[in-house]
């Protein structure tokens, strides 16, 4: 029985041990199973986050870019498109519209060459900007471009390359910003500087060659009031002084060009004076052209010399005349404007605030951009030779610059040509102007002591010259030094002080100033080949001093001499 029990026991712990083997490989492979699960969680888990990133990213990719089209299409004043590597349009921003005037669906695969000139784009002009473009890596450019509609404008731009990660050209960038203003303010304030240039060459040819007419006109007829009646070189000197009178009012237009002319300015109505001039104006155009007047009834007052505003308009009308051989029509204007901070900025000389518009118009032959540009140089003329001398224009600049105001012209072939001139009004009074009555008898002689100064010895030899002939004692020097040494010298009175206004070292202002401490009786008599502003800079003023214009001849001298002699006025 013991035997039994045992072989039972031992079976019973066999069973008990594969028992708790058993039960250790269930749990040996429950523990396997979840280290398995545990690694693939994790593996799981971070597939689905590396997709949710790129999800992300894709989609941060994507606003960047929405943002990024938002900012180059919200650019209006910028034209930004993208050209493929030949030059075709692939991308068209609102700005590239808003400057060419096509719409995307209208450029997309069109070659940029669309948008130059028919010359340029003929020339292979694009061609050679992407080829820079590829080659530097950049490429600027300017000059006329067309828009969809034909017009023109200047182009500032700038082309760059695109390169993809291998370094292969996939396009280019393409920038352009539309300049045409400020390039038409650029051009209005080279034309500017080069007429003010011109100008003051004109002014200063103009001083000497008044001092050179003021010998031939003087000593022509010193000649020939001493020959008699019959005397055949009497046509001759007649000659000289016609070609001398001539030569002066070149001069004098040369001085209106220079805003240099001696001005009367006085408060004028332009309807009362176009009114005026109309009846003249009707024969001088001829019977083919219809003349038509549309001037304002009520207008305002402007500033202006009467004699030198009425020149201006017979300048434009003669100019308008002659642009319409066989005939058409020719229309004057004047009304109230008031000319705008845009319009000023826009135009160089103008400013802004109420003017009144003087505008003659006709329908003539016109004129193309580069007869525009030199319209208002000395000397230049679309006419024949011997046809005109180039300066009407010119002094209608000259005239109106002087007088405070702009001109503009506008005109294209076979589309006429209008002229505006735009003058400021004014609220006040004109200057005051001195005249001395002119005497019933025309009175040249005289007795009086004159003291001459004039640094041109030829016009101080001969206005010593003329003087003496009519009868007056004369001193003479040839500068403000040599004048206060012979006034400091001479004890009797001196009468008269005849004397240049610009001179070299003391100007005739300066001279009078310091004669006139010590003698305070002395009258004074002023005289300039220089007009307005240069006589002016030196303290001269028309409407209260003497004054003589040069050239001099003996009875304008001899007239003036008198007049400041006589007058009540103190210097």
């Amino acid at each position: 029985m013991t035997m039994k029990s045992a072989g039972q026991g031992q079976d019973g712990a066999q069973e008990a041990q594969d028992g708790e083997l058993e039960g250790d490989g269930a749990e040996q492979g429950s523990a396997v199973h979840k280290s398995a699960a545990a690694i693939r969680e994790p593996a799981v888990t971070g597939a689905l986050g590396h997709v949710a990133e790129r999800g992300s990213a894709v989609a941060e990719t994507k606003q960047s870019e929405d943002l990024f089209r938002l900012l180059v299409d919200g650019v209006k004043d910028y034209a930004i498109y993208m050209l493929d590597a030949a030059g075709n349009v692939t991308s068209w921003n609102a700005g590239a519209e808003h400057i060419n005037g096509y719409k995307s669906d209208e450029v997309l695969g069109e070659n940029f060459s669309l948008f130059y000139e028919h010359a340029d784009a003929k020339s292979g002009r694009p061609q050679e900007a992407l080829a820079i473009a590829a080659r530097t890596g950049h490429a600027e450019e300017e000059g006329w471009r067309v828009r969809k509609d034909g017009s023109m404008f200047w182009a500032s731009g700038v082309l760059s390359p695109m390169h993809d990660s291998s370094g292969a050209l996939l396009g280019f960038a393409k920038i352009i910003r539309d300049l045409t203003e400020r390039r038409k303010l650029e051009e209005q304030l080279n034309q500017a500087q080069k007429l003010e240039a011109t100008g003051s060459l004109a002014a200063g040819v103009a001083h000497d060659f008044n001092n050179v007419l003021s010998v031939v006109l003087s000593y022509s007829e010193l000649l020939a009031s001493g020959l008699k009646a019959g005397d055949p070189i009497l046509e001759d000197l007649h000659q000289i002084r016609a070609a001398g009178l001539r030569a002066a009012a070149l001069t004098r237009q040369l001085l209106a060009f220079s805003r240099q002319q001696a001005l009367q300015p006085q408060i004028v109505d332009l309807t009362a004076v176009v009114g005026t001039m109309e009846s003249m104006l009707r024969p001088l155009i001829g019977a083919d052209v219809t003349l038509t007047t549309l001037c304002a009834p009520s207008l305002g007052k402007v500033l202006v010399d009467p004699g030198q505003i009425e020149q201006v308009i017979m300048n434009l009308v003669v100019n308008a005349r002659d642009a319409m051989p066989s005939g058409g029509t020719l229309i004057i204007e004047t009304s109230d404007v008031v000319l705008d901070d845009t319009y000023a900025s826009d135009h160089v000389g103008a400013k802004a605030g109420p003017h009144v518009l003087l505008s003659v118009n006709d329908t003539g032959a016109g004129m193309d951009k580069e007869t525009q540009a030199r319209l208002f140089e000395p000397f230049f003329t679309t006419k024949e030779p011997g046809k005109g001398t180039g300066l009407g224009l010119s002094t209608v600049f000259g005239i109106v610059r002087q007088s405070g105001g702009t001109i503009q012209v506008s005109s294209e072939p076979q589309k006429g040509t209008s002229f505006k001139i735009y003058l400021p009004t004014t609220a006040g009074a004109a200057p005051a102007v001195q005249v001395s009555p002119a005497p019933s008898v025309l009175v040249l002689e005289g007795s009086e002591t004159i003291l001459l100064v004039e640094d041109d010895e030829a016009v101080r030899v001969l206005a010593r010259t003329i003087l003496r002939k009519y009868g007056y004692n004369v001193l003479d020097a040839q500068g403000g030094g040599d004048a206060l040494l012979l006034c400091e010298q001479y004890a009797a009175p001196i009468h008269l002080l005849l004397t240049d206004v610009v001179m070299p070292r003391m100007s005739g202002r300066g001279l009078a100033e310091r004669l006139l401490l010590v003698r305070p009786d002395m009258k004074v008599l002023y005289m300039s080949g220089y007009t307005d502003d240069a006589v002016v800079r030196h303290g001269i003023f028309y409407s209260t001093v003497a004054f003589i214009q040069k050239p001099i001849t003996p009875e304008l001298l001899g007239c003036k001499v008198r007049d400041a002699l006589d007058s009540k006025v103190r210097t």
